[in-house]
């Protein structure tokens, strides 16, 4: 690791330490960090983002720290899952420790703990653990953001959240492209003793098959007394320019009712493009792979802002459970557009 970074990574360990607000990479997205047993700390992670503050924020955990300090309960099934996937893009809701602050929970008794899995994220962990007296620091850290919008994979898109706070407000680590580039898979286990077996709130890269391998079933669907969690809002995710998601067949019957002369479409398709576009319309191609798409996607939503387009039209992917976290993504994100 470079040793500007190593240093940056130090004082953002202190900064954290003082209650101040911290960027950094995971694997996933860029998350805006505060200390997570510090209710005030907290509270700016909410005020920067303008977020409701009983939406509640995942806590970061480096791989030594042990997560029985967060959590009043550690079931069987969450260390199978964390000896399974962790370092990596899995939250755990888990009942929450009494001692443990709610404002991370938006005011809930149960808490989401993941263990990302980036090298700067863990050594920043790691070291803001050191400076807690017990030694289990863990960091809040929901998507470096505004809320409700397209989270960032690059520490450019954190600086363009958030102009107006400068390295004093908001110190922010590089830590090159996110390789996952969506949010991680949250799984909620908080209720097993009331007899709600796992309940995955938020697919991501890890999909139901995946976890119902260690799990030795699938797991349910959300249901209405679920824990609240982030990124679970009908309309979220969403860029400034307006969105639509259709199949690509009904791409002509929608530009022919919609598309109007001197406008720019940005038409997003995987693989290749179906043919000659209409004038105002350019053809945007992305990978048909889940995986590629997912890294890709954030990224390429804010170049197609910043591009001056009128409407993005989106391809929907396949409806496979390996898309599953792409499609809730991009579905939420049109959800901001639908009336």
């Amino acid at each position: 690791m470079p040793e500007f970074t190593q240093a940056r990574i130090l004082e953002a360990a202190h900064r954290l330490s003082q209650g101040r607000l911290v960027a950094f990479p995971t694997e996933t997205v860029y998350g805006l960090g505060a200390d997570a047993e510090n209710p005030q700390a907290v509270a700016r992670i909410y005020q920067a983002k303008k977020r409701p503050a009983n939406h509640p924020v995942i806590v970061h955990l480096a791989p030594d720290t042990d997560p029985a300090y967060w959590a009043a309960q550690l079931p069987l099934q969450a260390r199978q899952l964390m000896a399974a996937f962790w370092p990596g893009p899995l939250t755990l809701i888990l009942p929450r420790a009494t001692h443990i602050p709610d404002a991370v929970s938006g005011g809930q008794e149960s808490i989401g703990l993941r263990c990302p899995a980036h090298p700067v994220a863990q050594t920043l962990l790691h070291i803001f653990a050191s400076l807690k007296p017990h030694g289990c620091g863990g960091v809040a850290a929901p998507s470096a953001n505004q809320f409700g919008h397209v989270s960032p994979t690059r520490a450019e898109h954190v600086h363009q959240e958030f102009p107006d706070l400068d390295d004093q407000a908001l110190l922010v680590i590089e830590g090159g492209d996110s390789q996952i580039g969506i949010e991680s898979t949250i799984l909620d286990l908080s209720r097993l003793d009331k007899g709600v077996g796992p309940t995955l709130l938020r697919p991501g890269q890890i999909n139901i098959y995946q976890l119902a391998e260690i799990l030795g079933d699938l797991p349910a669907l959300p249901d209405a007394a679920a824990p609240r969690v982030s990124g679970s809002l009908k309309a979220h995710y969403a860029p400034y320019t307006p969105l639509v998601l259709l199949d690509l067949p009904a791409f002509p019957a929608w530009l022919d009712r919609h598309h109007r002369a001197g406008q720019r479409v940005a038409a997003v398709v995987l693989d290749e493009a179906p043919g000659l576009a209409p004038a105002g319309v350019d053809w945007v191609i992305v990978p048909a792979n889940p995986a590629q798409y997912a890294r890709r996607l954030y990224a390429l939503l804010r170049e197609l802002d910043a591009a001056g387009y009128s409407q993005i039209l989106l391809q929907r992917p396949p409806d496979d459970a390996i898309w599953q976290g792409v499609n809730d993504r991009i579905g939420r994100a049109a959800a901001a557009f639908s009336g």
